[in-house]
């Protein structure tokens, strides 16, 4: 516990003026180092962020002197000095992109992802992205790991849409990071399939790098990871083509495409795992992978409360809907 602890911001605006927060040890401090000690009373930070602050020499006593051994036990009378430097600018530029928001609060966004918009700028990708658009959404963003940026959790590929969440501040990152790593969530996605899949099923296996095709994921023996993807069929629907929900209880890179694919069901549209000669046949061509996260249910990172959110199928879905 704090004996004292008080907050003097330098300057008025947080993201661009340091915080200094000044920490008095008080007897029978329970914890038995002083990062953790630090975790318990400055909860917004995590504690790798503690470590890499006092590193950098912004953690002092009240002499001024650097302290860098936060393995040492809470000392009771000690005053500890933290500086927090304001968020350092990533170049990354704001755009007045239009964002559908499902929900927000000070802590996280869920959002309605639409197609073709990729998440986060790359090589080829530099602006128009939805990182861009959270920057002008979000002007008080606050620092993640000492940069001024969105938290991103979790990505869709370019062409498929959905529901996504972002974290607003570092703890909330952490949480939903863990969230996600030990799957505590529940994610549906709608697919349309080529063919006729079983009328359920869950496949498990190693997903990795395919050794044939650089640019592609594939099913592999070794040196992969875990990947678990349940299905089942919802609706038969006319020129071959099949409504499926996928949920899916691991992360990996093209997962539900990779996995229907390799049942001999590939999503429709999609160019990379698929079958385009196929995609063109039909009356209305696809314009990409007809794969839409349609379900996230989690815990807030902050309060624990179950969170549930729905996107309904963008217009591109509706021929499929029907049946």
């Amino acid at each position: 516990m704090a004996e004292a602890l008080t907050q003097e911001a330098i300057g008025t605006e947080s993201l661009t003026e340091a915080e200094v927060f000044t920490l008095t040890i008080e007897g029978g401090a329970d914890a038995r180092r002083l990062d953790q000690w630090l975790v318990g009373q400055l909860p917004e930070l995590t504690r790798s962020r503690i470590q890499a602050l006092a590193k950098a020499g912004h953690l002092t006593d009240q002499d001024g002197r650097a302290i860098t051994k936060l393995s040492a036990a809470p000392q009771p009378g000690m005053t500890l000095i933290l500086t927090l430097p304001p968020a350092e600018p990533v170049d990354i530029i704001p755009e007045a992109i239009p964002l559908d928001i499902l929900y927000e609060d000070e802590d996280l966004i869920a959002l309605n992802k639409p197609a073709g918009l990729v998440v986060h700028p790359a090589c080829g990708h530099s602006h128009g992205t939805m990182v861009n658009a959270l920057l002008y959404h979000c002007p008080d963003l606050k620092g993640i790991g000492g940069e001024k940026r969105p938290g991103i959790v979790h990505r869709l590929d370019m062409d498929t849409s959905g529901v996504m969440v972002v974290a607003k501040h570092e703890r909330a990152l952490q949480a939903l990071v863990t969230t996600f790593s030990t799957h505590n969530l529940t994610k549906e996605y709608l697919a349309i399939v080529h063919g006729e899949p079983k009328p359920e099923g869950t496949l498990e296996n190693l997903i990795g790098r395919s050794p044939y095709h650089r640019q592609k994921m594939a099913v592999v023996p070794v040196n992969g990871r875990r990947a678990v993807t349940h299905w089942k069929l919802l609706a038969k629907l006319p020129n071959g083509l099949s409504r499926v929900l996928c949920r899916i209880e691991t992360g990996r890179t093209h997962q539900i495409r990779v996995h229907m694919a390799s049942c001999g069901t590939p999503i429709v549209g999609d160019v990379l795992y698929g079958k385009p000669a196929l995609d063109h046949r039909l009356p209305t061509p696809p314009t990409r992978q007809l794969l839409h996260a349609y379900h996230l249910e989690l815990p807030h990172p902050m309060t624990g409360e179950r969170l549930s959110f729905t996107a309904e199928p963008p217009a591109d879905f509706a021929p499929y809907l029907d049946a």
